[in-house]
C-alpha cells in the first residue's frame, strides 16, 4: 500500500476528553509549570462530565507526569519539565511529544515496526493540530509503516483455549486496516498545508514483541509487549477469550543519534535501530492491502 495521502472520529471517553485537553494546555503552554489547574467542579461544569471522568484524567495524567499534588486537599499544578523529561514514559505521550519536536524539521520522516499503528495515530493528533494553527510546518512529511502480516501464523493474538482460531487474527486485521486508514487521513489534512506527505504501508511475517518509532532517522522509540489475557475482546459480536498484547500503555525508551546522545553506545543503536528497520523493508516485507 503506497499512497500520496488524506483517525477514527467520535466515541471517545468522557476522560479522555478531558485529559486531551488538559495535556494539550499544558503543551502549548497555556499552563505553565506551577500553575493550578481549576477545581474538579469547574471542569466537571467546563466539559460536562461526572466527577469521575474528571478524577480519572486527572490521574492519568499525573502517570505521565504532567501533574504533581494530586489528592492534596487542592488543585493539582503542572509539573516542571525535569519531573517528567528524563523517565520513560508510557507510548502514547511520549511519542506525542516527540513527533512533535520531530515536526520542527524541514523533512520528517517516521519509521513505524508495531502491531496496528493504533498509538502513532493517536499521537499525530497533536503535531498535526499544532501545523494547522498555523505553527512552523514542515516542508515534508514521508511515513513507512511496518506491521504483521496475516498469511503468517501469528503467536499473538490468539484464543486462550485454541492456538489454531482465525478470529483473533481476522479481528486483527479489522484493526491494522482501521488505524492504516486513519494515519493515511491524519497526514493527508497536511496537504491543505502546503506540505508534501507520502505514506507507504508494508506487511511482514513476523509477530511483533516490540514496537519501534525512528524519528528523522536520528532518534530511536523502543517499548516491548506485554502479553495479558483479555476475555472481553468482540469480534463480529462474539465475545473471545485471547492471549492479547498490551502497547498503548507500555513505556518508550528513547535514544538519539543527535547532540543530545549520552555516548557511542546509545548513537550506535539508534543507527542499528534503523538498519534492522531498512533490512525488513527492504527484503522480505510486501504491500499491505
Amino acid at each position: 500500500m503506497t499512497r500520496k495521502t488524506s483517525g477514527p472520529a467520535g466515541g471517545r471517553r468522557p476522560r479522555d476528553v478531558v485529559a486531551d485537553a488538559l495535556r494539550e494546555r499544558i503543551r502549548s503552554g497555556a499552563l505553565e509549570p506551577g500553575a493550578r489547574l481549576p477545581t474538579q467542579r469547574a471542569l466537571e461544569t467546563e466539559f460536562s462530565v461526572g466527577r469521575s471522568a474528571v478524577r480519572e484524567a486527572l490521574a492519568a495524567l499525573t502517570r505521565e507526569g504532567l501533574l504533581e499534588n494530586v489528592g492534596r486537599g487542592s488543585s493539582p499544578t503542572v509539573a516542571a519539565p525535569d519531573h517528567h523529561a528524563e523517565t520513560p514514559r508510557i507510548a502514547g505521550v511520549e511519542l506525542t511529544d516527540r513527533l512533535h519536536e520531530a515536526f520542527q524539521a524541514e523533512h520528517v520522516t517516521i519509521d513505524s515496526f508495531s502491531l496496528t499503528s493504533e498509538t502513532l495515530n493517536n499521537a499525530l493528533a497533536w503535531p498535526i493540530r499544532q501545523v494547522m494553527d498555523r505553527r512552523p510546518a514542515p516542508r515534508s512529511v514521508r511515513a513507512r509503516l511496518l506491521v504483521p502480516s496475516l498469511d503468517a501464523r501469528l503467536a499473538l493474538p490468539r484464543l486462550i483455549d485454541d492456538p489454531e482460531d482465525p478470529k483473533p487474527r481476522r479481528r486483527l486485521h479489522q484493526m491494522q486496516t482501521a488505524y492504516v486508514h486513519a494515519v493515511e487521513n491524519s497526514l493527508s489534512s497536511l496537504a491543505r498545508f502546503g506540505v508534501e506527505v507520502s505514506l507507504t504501508v508494508r506487511a511482514v511475517p513476523l509477530t511483533p514483541t516490540h514496537k519501534l518509532y525512528l524519528l528523522n532517522r536520528d532518534e530511536a522509540l523502543i517499548g516491548y509487549y506485554q502479553v495479558v489475557r483479555n476475555e472481553k475482546a468482540v469480534y463480529e459480536g462474539e465475545q473471545l477469550a485471547l492471549y492479547d498484547v498490551l502497547g498503548l500503555t507500555t513505556k518508550l525508551f528513547r535514544s538519539t543519534d543527535g547532540p543530545e546522545a549520552r555516548d557511542e553506545q546509545e548513537s550506535a543503536f539508534v543507527a542499528e535501530s534503523q538498519r534492522f528497520f531498512d533490512s525488513l523493508w527492504d527484503t522480505i516485507a510486501v504491500p499491505f492491502e
